[in-house]
């Protein structure tokens, strides 16, 4: 669990990436933020991969002693672990959400006989889920848009038949149309933060970068091209409205 601060990520570099892996955060561009008209005061939780490993009674009660303004949950967590996820949607705390790949382990096809462990994660969490699509929160001045959800890094999409049937989601360029569309019509005086269950192209392919492959003899990118293709034209397109923020866990 990492807790950050609205205005941590205002007057941070542009945009500034905060993963919930071990590897520090980092950002290519030295350009300032200045919007004083955003809330500078919100705190965030950000909760990602806890592959099973969630005491209901005692994270619960973490997160409301920490008071957040709002909870970020990345993913991943359990292999289609519908009780836990339940246990998060009945959370009594603002939150958004956003599933990874683990959430869609066994199921790589909706079935139409019955309803599989990624449909029922989905009723679960409602309009908390916000896979391509823009959450606002008004009082916060934030606005939270999802990336691809299932996501586990990479240049191949992972349950493309799962994208396809619920999303019409085909490829990368899909994909980023659909984040990018996603993040259109934001308030003006919102931030934005991207959340994803991996991290975007573009932070580097050594093994020890943020979204590096530390598991292969040479390192590689593993980021998600289809994220880097919606926040970067977000930002060149929208540099004098909002600044993009990103969060993610897996890699």
């Amino acid at each position: 669990m990492v807790m950050i601060s609205l205005s941590a990520l205002i007057h941070a570099p542009s945009p500034c990436f905060l993963s919930t892996t071990h590897r520090s955060t980092s950002s290519p561009d030295p350009t300032t933020v200045r919007s004083s008209s955003m809330a500078a005061s919100a705190r965030i939780a950000v909760v990602g991969d806890v592959h099973d490993d969630w005491n209901l009674e005692e994270d619960s009660k973490a997160l409301q002693l920490l008071q957040p303004d709002l909870v970020l949950f990345t993913g991943d967590f359990g292999n289609e672990n519908v009780e836990l996820v339940q246990s998060i949607a009945d959370l009594n705390l603002p939150k958004v959400v956003i599933l990874g790949n683990h959430d869609a382990w066994k199921t790589q096809h909706f079935s139409g006989k019955r309803k599989d462990g990624v449909q029922r994660q989905l009723e679960c969490l409602g309009e908390e889920h916000v896979a391509y699509k823009r959450l606002d929160f008004p009082t916060l001045k934030l606005s939270v848009v999802g990336g691809r959800p299932f996501s586990c890094g990479g240049e191949q999409i992972f349950r493309r038949s799962l994208l396809s049937a619920r999303y019409g989601v085909q490829d990368m360029d899909g994909s980023a149309d659909r984040i990018y569309n996603a993040a259109l019509g934001t308030p003006e005086d919102h931030m934005v933060i991207f959340l994803a269950h991996n991290g975007p192209t573009g932070l580097g392919s050594n093994l020890n970068d943020i979204c590096g492959k530390d598991w292969v003899f040479g390192g590689g990118d593993h980021g998600d091209p289809d994220l880097a293709q919606a926040i970067f034209p977000c930002k060149r397109d929208y540099q004098n409205q909002y600044t993009p923020g990103c969060v993610w866990s897996h890699a």
